[in-house]
């Protein structure tokens, strides 16, 4: 195991730049996952780190030591990919044990690491059968048994998860990480899916547009984000946004929004907020039914019960709101009902810049 250290790396693809001076450190034993959307860079930089793409400045560094002119086979690392990328004419385990069959280890020492990794993995059963015999979650298993035997120092999986099938992807999550509380080697995850970062990562690194926008434990993106973006893309269904302002009333402090939506903030929040203009967050878990008369009236646009909650899209002037709440309730589109954010829930961020307030 190592840590990975990355420092003021840049790439860039002629005249667009994909990373622009990214820096993160993975301690040794973490589970960071890079989380993103789609073109945020976070697959070069996982490339990056495997030797599959050049760095054009900066350095990586693998326990200490700096592997931007290292050749992949070198680095002493496994990737995991998209598409499983087995050998269709292979037996599972001569595709688990191929990479050390070309390193030159005895054919005992082979089947000794192919056994023991299909072993934890669940997959003794399916040594003689080819990847076509077997389900997609099996052939990640496979994929993931191939990276296993090898003992490498870090692992790095590039969205080895979106392939699968709803059910399946909740299953091999929780397979991941029990596999990683067991062999604690450092891993280095790619995700578009926030919940996959959220239920997997020690540490989580947030990024847009080539740019590190926050790293931190998942439930401290949750609880603080740096900014809208980050609130915005953490946290399912999204964080509720409205534009407005601060003002007193009645001696306490309200946010209130262009659409005539009003929430309490707390003093403190409204002192560092100052005059400028501002732009309110709150999850929909963290809005809640109040007593008529003591909530904000909300209009119920559409309601999406789930079974173990009930998703809410209600109007309140001219501002949408979603809530989810914990409650069965009877309503129906066009129904009235009166919400609450829960004390101290609510977020406020500086509206020009997006930044969080008080951070």
């Amino acid at each position: 195991m190592a840590a990975v250290e990355i420092q003021n790396v840049s790439k860039a693809f002629g005249k667009t730049e994909i990373i622009r001076q990214v820096s993160v450190d993975v301690p040794d034993g973490a589970f960071v996952v890079l989380v993103g959307p789609s073109g945020c860079g976070k697959s070069t930089l996982l490339r990056m780190i495997a030797g599959l793409e050049d760095i054009d400045s900066g350095v990586i560094r693998i326990g200490g030591r700096a592997i931007n002119d290292v050749e992949p086979k070198n680095r002493d690392i496994a990737m995991v990919f998209q598409n499983y990328a087995l050998y269709p004419h292979l037996s599972i385990a001569e595709n688990m044990g191929f990479s050390l069959r070309l390193a030159g280890r005895s054919k005992a020492e082979i089947m000794e690491r192919v056994a023991e990794t299909a072993r934890i993995l669940g997959l003794s059963q399916y040594l003689a059968r080819y990847p076509r015999q077997l389900s997609g979650g099996q052939r990640q298993r496979v994929a993931m048994g191939r990276a296993i035997v090898r003992n490498p120092q870090v692992f790095l999986f590039d969205e080895p998860l979106s392939n699968l099938d709803a059910k399946l992807r909740v299953q091999m999550r929780a397979e991941l990480k029990e596999l990683h509380a067991r062999l604690k080697t450092t891993t280095v995850y790619v995700t578009h899916d926030q919940i996959e970062a959220m239920t997997l990562a020690d540490r989580i690194v947030v990024m847009r547009d080539g740019v590190v926008e926050q790293v931190g434990a998942p439930l401290e993106l949750y609880d603080r984000p740096a900014n809208t973006f980050v609130a915005s893309f953490i946290g399912s269904p999204a964080m509720n946004f409205l534009e407005g302002s601060l003002s007193r009333e009645n001696g306490a402090a309200v946010f209130v929004s262009a659409g005539g939506t009003r929430f309490p903030v707390t003093a403190g929040d409204a002192a560092k907020a100052g005059d400028v203009a501002v732009t309110y967050g709150i999850r929909p878990e963290h809005l809640v039914l109040a007593p008529d008369g003591e909530g904000t009236e909300a209009e119920i646009a559409a309601l999406e019960p789930t079974g173990s909650e009930t998703h809410v899209v209600a109007r309140t002037g001219g501002d949408r709101l979603m809530a989810v709440l914990r409650e069965r309730i009877t309503a129906r589109a066009g129904d009235t009902l009166s919400l609450s954010p829960s004390p101290g829930a609510g977020h406020l961020f500086e509206t020009a810049s997006g930044r969080r307030i008080g951070a």
